[in-house]
């Protein structure tokens, strides 16, 4: 196995267990015994050493359809070549082929208006093209789908680029000069990010967390091992990082106080750059996608019409770059920012099957919701169109019930390690012991809403 194969897993949705198995030869001779064996506990579950040897759910993130069959359609009419190789699936490429065939009608590109943009007889005749009207109007019809289909593109493309950073951060960003610096930190930012990638199951008693032993065990090997004998046991050993590690990688995936605490105050800095940017353009889609529906605030119930993915994905977005930005405010000693402008959470739509499971066990709604409706909507609170402090979300929270810190709103919720636990195979988020029975499930759209 090698370090390019494990990089490629970062922008994939492999399973935990299947990371850890392609760990295993890279670190067997490395790991003494008790590292070993937390390792091995993931590797056992792996698809390679499962009884099945399947699994139903994508090893992808959702991509874009391209826009190949428009593509190669309009090379049919315009009786012109294109590169066969290509699958169009890249917006570069989409537009590259508009570059080409838009001036043989003399188009411009972007109008699309059939009735106001087309040539009469005259303008066909100044710009020297001697076809028909028919013959005309079916070109630039043509060319108006491929127009249309990469704008969709580029919408699907951003709602994909969501979904990751939702997920992940920018795991999917490193490159793999820097992914392959160090061993060790490729090794845990691999796990972490495959980690990150689960898919949510169908529960009410919270979803599994991301930091577990084995990416404890991981993140250790980043440090140089505490050292022995009686002041072990006198004084607490605080962890001393390792030169070779690549602290800058690894804090785009894992952003916690002692990994920021190792990056200089510039590469601070510039992170909190990245994620301050990052907020900006997710603000004006969220109050673009907030403005198209009519979500129901006062519960955050998802309801026929809602458009819940797109929602959900972008406050899944928001709340990983809020999360960062406020965990590089604290490490650069800037946390006196919040106490002027304090942008809230997103709260994603809940399916209202979940909400009454919650109901029917007793636990009602979720506090967050409360807090949520009592604030300004976050998006309008850092384009400046609404006013929000630290000292508004402490108050917001303590109605509540909520601490402000702990539950997320004026920090990154604190996390411990938690036991490994196998991936469930998931059929709309509800488990399925075999991922075969999963196959039939999914196709036939149970547990999709759906009519089966």
């Amino acid at each position: 196995m090698s370090l390019q194969e494990l990089h490629t897993t970062l922008s994939q949705r492999r399973r935990p267990e299947d990371v850890a198995e392609m760990l295993l030869p890279l670190l067997e001779h490395q790991l003494d015994r008790g590292q070993l064996a937390i390792l091995q506990r993931a590797v056992n579950h792996s698809l390679r050493r499962s009884f099945w040897q399947h699994t139903a759910m994508s090893q992808v993130f959702r991509a874009p359809v391209g826009a190949e069959k428009q593509v190669r359609k309009a090379a049919e009419l315009f009786k012109t070549e294109i590169n066969e190789a290509l699958r169009y699936a890249a917006s570069s490429e989409v537009e590259a082929v508009l570059c080409q065939l838009s001036p043989l009608i003399s188009k411009e590109p972007g109008q699309n208006d059939y009735l106001n943009h087309r040539l009469d007889r005259t303008g066909r005749k100044a710009a020297g093209l001697d076809i028909s009207k028919r013959q005309y109007n079916k070109l630039f019809r043509s060319l108006r789908h491929i127009e249309h289909k990469l704008q969709k593109m580029q919408a699907e493309a951003y709602k994909a680029e969501m979904e990751q950073l939702a997920k992940h951060g920018l795991a999917h960003q490193i490159s793999y000069e820097e992914f392959a610096r160090d061993e060790a930190t490729a090794a845990f930012i691999a796990y972490y990010t495959a980690r990150c990638n689960l898919r949510s199951e169908f529960t009410i008693s919270g979803q599994q967390r991301p930091f577990d032993e084995v990416a404890e065990m991981l993140l250790q090997r980043c440090y140089e091992p505490a050292r022995k004998g009686l002041a072990q046991w006198l004084t607490p050993v605080p962890p001393v990082p390792k030169a070779t590690t690549n602290w800058w990688a690894l804090a785009q995936v894992y952003p916690a106080p002692g990994v920021l605490a190792q990056l200089s105050a510039a590469r601070q800095g510039e992170l909190l750059g990245q994620w301050t940017t990052i907020l900006h353009s997710l603000a004006t889609y969220l109050k673009q996608v907030w403005e198209v529906n009519s979500f129901a605030r006062h519960t955050m119930v998802v309801k026929r019409g809602d458009d819940s993915s797109t929602w959900n994905a972008a406050a899944g977005a928001w709340n990983k770059a809020r999360d960062n930005w406020i965990n590089l405010l604290y490490a650069l000693g800037m946390e006196f920012v919040l106490e002027a402008m304090c942008f809230g959470k997103a709260l994603r739509l809940m399916a209202a099957d979940v909400v009454a499971w919650h109901h029917s066990a007793g636990q009602g709604l979720d506090p967050n919701t409360q807090v949520w409706n009592a604030l300004p909507l976050p998006w309008e609170v850092l384009i400046n169109e609404a006013t929000c402090t630290a000292a508004d979300i402490t108050t917001a929270c303590q109605r509540a019930g909520l601490d402000p810190y702990k539950s997320g709103w004026l920090a990154p919720r604190p996390h411990g390690v938690v036991a490994f636990r196998p991936t469930p195979e998931l059929v709309h988020g509800v488990s399925v012991a075999n991922p075969y029975l999963a196959t039939i499930l999914k196709r036939h759209r149970y547990f999709s809403g759906k009519p089966m």
